[in-house]
């Protein structure tokens, strides 16, 4: 995008240059549309559960701004000739089912005859301006949450290798097709400063994100981070996606590690998710206030996880 001569436009609230979740444009009336788009390649063999993870993926980027969905419109790849059109069926079934449980219509869409199978969807959604939350506003003192374990990614690597059995990948699936609405709907209630999901780049990229956005650095309690079981024992034997390698590669110039994280230990905190959490940014009261009641209602795990300061040089550390 960096190639792409940029027009000005004046009503262009937060666009590609600023990493955010979501494009953000004044359509007046108080009134902003925030818009995503995503779509990815199956990561479970069940065609409706995969439609319903994908959407779940979709409309995150939404609820990470505070805003609130509208409706959504299906993109597809689908290899017509060797898959059969039922295949198709049950994904956007499973994609509609997840819309309809967010609360919006999917009012249409495109595909394309590929060879691989590929679904998501654009979501277009709406927020009042003060209630707009970006990824750039954390503040020194402010502590972290995040909503959701992690380990999407190494546990399915692990079922793909046969590490994994299905019983130890079916708490992630679980997690996968939760939508971050609930959450997402009550941030405005609690004064939060920041936010963002975490997907493909993982806790460490997200985080940096939020870091860099913020002129902040993050101080992370590493034992304090939420993983679905068996995480560890199969990062331990190597089930690591490639995403996962390049996302602590790429952002390891930016993070600190205490002398005792191991390797492996770096890549989970390193993984790629899929339809994650939010970590959520806001001062030491409200965060105690809103970890206990997500907690009390069961909406998410909402772990405190760490703490941001100000900061010149932006960096993570964990301890």
């Amino acid at each position: 995008m960096s190639k792409i001569n940029k027009h000005k436009n004046d009503n262009v609230i937060v666009d590609f240059e600023q990493s955010d979740d979501a494009a953000v444009i004044d359509i007046g009336n108080n009134k902003y549309l925030v818009q995503t788009v995503d779509f990815f390649s199956p990561i479970v063999d069940d065609p409706f559960t995969f439609g319903q993870i994908a959407a779940a993926n979709s409309l995150s980027d939404i609820y990470a701004m505070g805003a609130k969905p509208l409706f959504a419109l299906n993109i597809v790849g689908f290899p017509t000739k060797e898959l059969s059109n039922n295949i198709l069926a049950e994904i956007l079934k499973g994609g509609a089912s997840l819309a309809s449980k967010a609360g919006i219509p999917i009012v249409g869409g495109h595909s394309v005859d590929d060879s691989e199978i590929k679904y998501g969807l654009v979501v277009t959604g709406e927020v009042e301006k003060n209630k707009l939350i970006k990824n750039s506003n954390a503040k020194d003192g402010d502590l972290l949450l995040l909503t959701k374990p992690l380990g999407t990614g190494i546990l399915y690597n692990a079922l793909k290798k046969g590490l994994a059995s299905y019983d130890d990948f079916h708490p992630a699936i679980k997690s996968m097709v939760e939508t971050n609405k609930e959450i997402g709907s009550i941030l405005n209630e609690f004064n939060v400063n920041a936010a963002t999901d975490v997907t493909g780049y993982g806790l460490i990229g997200h985080l940096y994100e939020m870091c860099r956005a913020g002129n902040v650095s993050a101080e992370i309690e590493s034992n304090k981070v939420p993983f679905f079981n068996n995480v560890e024992q199969f990062a331990k034997k190597g089930a690591i996606p490639g995403g996962t390698s390049r996302n602590l590669e790429f952002f390891s110039k930016h993070v600190e590690f205490k002398d005792s994280i191991q390797k492996h230990q770096k890549l989970m905190l390193a993984d790629a998710q899929t339809s994650g959490g939010l970590l959520i940014s806001l001062s030491k009261n409200d965060a105690y206030l809103l970890s206990s009641f997500c907690n009390k209602l069961s909406l998410g795990s909402a772990q405190i996880i760490g703490k941001f300061t100000s900061s010149n040089n932006p960096k993570i550390i964990f301890n």
